[in-house]
């Protein structure tokens, strides 16, 4: 390929050309559009095959003059401007990491409750509006996503509106069959996932062939940038002790005659990669390691915004980058966000805080998938408005619900914190598999009900006489929300209606009788659960007769523990709807704490697990059982101690089912 050739190629792309299918059959879908949201729907794209001139190109003074303040509604309360959108095409991959999916995979959702195409448009819009200008698009997967070169070319038409980058997270496998295409859609940044340089060892670590394709790809993506492509290109390899961490040096290499950033990433804790700390290889450990081979490395000026650290070799055509994220977080100046493959918003990679943009977005549509033929649909009566409002009226296809979506992606990025948690926080919290992050695991969950009897009247945007509950939390005040974790998941698991979209129980019938659920239908599976509470003493003297076992009615932990274990096996006698299973195993573990907390002067400090093969979950067999012991306690050391209470029990675990883990 000549540089000419690949210049007119870029050219080309740079015109903004839609590839979108001609509407057929509109007038049903216009049927369906409301009248609400023909006054905010997408606008039409210029007609097919009209090339759009080169922009004018403006001086950096001019820019900075006509420059418009950043969004309020990307702009979090530590005044970081997030213009870095991430988003999940897929949850779906070609490789299993050992690091990144659990080896059992993960349920995959149903087609249904992942974005369409025009709807990762039309959010992707809306946020170029408001003042992204990078664009990362990433899985699982997106390389097998089967209409990635079409939806690339619709997202790289947003250049003319502000767009800068289009980039590609990969693990490569696919990559080299599709990178014309991409470029030509505006691809300028390829992150190429590669954690090893042994053919074996690759297989060992993704449980899949392929090395042979990924390193193709990388001279792909090497061969046309020496046509003028133009494409930044990173691998980024985790360094996990005692499996790679042999081949940072090797890694290095690669930079010294190619213009490759080789970026070592620290391993990190997500759902089922079984994380230790001792697997940890930190980022002045990999220095150290360089220092010993290469003493002349030297450090390179990062930009305010990078995740990486940046060093370079002397003489070495590449550089090399550390991603510090256990050791040496970047989060005081972290711009990104990331919309995951089921349409919610996370504003933090480690934080477990969603909320949902794909059923605000689907309000247009009766909740129904917005396909190519509605979002046609949508376009032309929106073309239609912007005209008689003003022929030279700007195309961008903005979404539907627009304003209600900048006010919900307002309230989670004021809710950002300044930082997420360290090494000895981070492995302990509940998040989704990597491979369903920047890829996402599907969660089952409902979405917060509220009513106006919740909340006061002043904070909801709905008639002050409706008593009716509203399906999204529309409020004006950051304080209301203050105490809360803005969890606003999809409506698709168990217990949600979804012809209404509103949660219901699902042991109360339709008449408001309770009824036993049917689980006949469902598949046995290895169900385990998990639960927890504690004992609080208000003297310290129960504490030290535990200890002594010196209690008058005996060994207080130990009767404890069997009568917990005796009560998970009984659960069904004690809870009326509860079905009768075959419990596998009962663990309950009781721990004295000394330590005084708070007005409390001890506790104990319970954990009942139960598991079982089946057709239906143990949480009330775990629940039963730590609320037995802790009674059991409680019966024990009423004696010496009045005023003690039982506290937070609750859940902390379930696996297995529908909605795994």
């Amino acid at each position: 390929m000549s540089h000419i050739t690949f210049s007119v190629r870029r050219a080309w792309a740079a015109s903004g050309r839609l590839r979108t299918p001609a509407g057929k059959g509109l007038a049903e879908p216009l049927r369906r559009i409301t009248t609400a949201t023909a006054a905010v729907v997408p606008s039409i794209p210029e007609p097919q095959n009209q090339v759009r001139p080169p922009p004018i190109r403006l001086s950096r003074r001019d820019l900075l003059k006509d420059a418009k303040p950043f969004s309020d509604f990307l702009t979090d309360t530590f005044h970081r401007q997030h213009d870095y959108l991430r988003i999940s095409l897929t949850e779906r991959c070609n490789l299993r990491c050992v690091y990144c999916m659990p080896e059992e995979g993960v349920p995959l959702s149903p087609p249904r409750e992942l974005l369409t195409t025009p709807e990762i448009v039309m959010l992707s819009s809306l946020f170029v509006s408001q003042g992204v200008n990078k664009i990362r698009l990433t899985g699982g997967e997106p390389t097998i996503r089967r209409d990635i070169l079409p939806l690339m070319q619709q997202i790289g038409d947003l250049r003319s509106h502000g767009l800068r980058e289009l980039c590609l997270t990969t693990n490569g496998i696919a990559l080299h069959r599709k990178l014309d295409g991409m470029v030509e859609a505006g691809l300028t940044g390829v992150n190429l996932s590669l954690d090893t340089l042994d053919p074996w060892q690759f297989q060992i670590m993704t449980r899949r062939k392929g090395f042979e394709a990924v390193m193709k790809s990388i001279e792909k993506v090497l061969e046309l940038n020496k046509h003028g492509a133009g494409i930044k290109l990173k691998v980024n390899a985790v360094i996990m002790r005692g499996i790679n961490d042999r081949e940072i040096i090797p890694f290095i290499e690669m930079t010294r005659d190619k213009d490759i950033e080789v970026r070592f990433i620290e391993y990190m804790p997500f759902d089922g990669n079984k994380w230790n700390e001792g697997k940890m290889f930190s980022y002045s450990e990999m220095l150290d390691r360089i220092r010993e081979k290469y003493p002349n490395l030297e450090k390179i000026r990062d930009h305010k915004n990078d995740t990486s650290k940046t060093y370079r070799i002397p003489g070495f055509i590449g550089k090399i980058g550390f991603i510090t994220s256990m050791t040496h977080n970047f989060c005081g100046t972290c711009n990104r966000l990331r919309i995951t493959n089921d349409g919610n918003l996370k504003v933090c990679l480690f934080g477990n805080a969603e909320v949902s943009l794909r059923d605000i977005l689907r309000e247009s549509n009766g909740g129904e998938p917005i396909n190519e033929e509605i979002y046609e649909t949508m376009r032309k009566i929106e073309m239609d408005r912007r005209q008689q409002l003003s022929p030279h009226s700007p195309p961008l296809h903005l979404a539907p619900n627009e304003q209600r979506l900048l006010d919900v992606i307002g309230m989670a990025v004021k809710r950002k914190k300044a930082k997420h948690a360290g090494i000895g926080e981070l492995e302990h919290m509940k998040n989704r598999p990597m491979i369903l992050i920047d890829s996402q695991k599907h969660i089952s969950t409902i979405r917060w009900q509220v009513t106006t009897r919740d909340i006061p009247r002043r904070l909801l945007r709905i008639p002050p006489a409706s008593h009716q509950a509203v399906p999204w939390l529309l409020a004006t005040s950051d304080d209301f929300l203050s105490g809360q974790q803005l969890r606003c998941f999809s409506s698709t698991g168990p217990g949600i209606d979804e012809k209404n979209s509103t949660a219901r129980l699902t042991h109360v019938s339709e008449s408001g009788s309770a009824h036993m659920v049917s689980i006949s239908d469902k598949t046995p599976t290895k169900r385990i659960a998990k639960a927890t509470c504690s004992v609080h003493f208000t003297n310290a003297r129960a504490c030290e007769l535990i200890k002594e076992n010196q209690i008058k009615k005996g060994d207080v932990l130990g009767v404890a523990r069997v009568a917990g274990i005796m009560a998970a096996k009984r659960t069904p006698d004690l809870i009326p709807l509860c079905h009768p299973i075959a419990i596998t195993k009962v663990t309950v573990d009781l721990a004295l704490r000394l330590d005084k907390i708070e007005n409390s002067r001890g506790r104990v400090d319970i954990e009942a697990t139960v598991a079982c093969e089946g057709k239906t979950g143990v949480e009330m067999e775990a629940l039963t059982a730590a609320s037995t012991a802790a009674l059991t306690v409680y019966d024990m050391c009423k004696a010496v101690d009045k005023g003690m209470s039982i506290q937070n029990l609750k859940v902390v675990l379930k696996e297995g089912g529908k909605s795994g883990r």
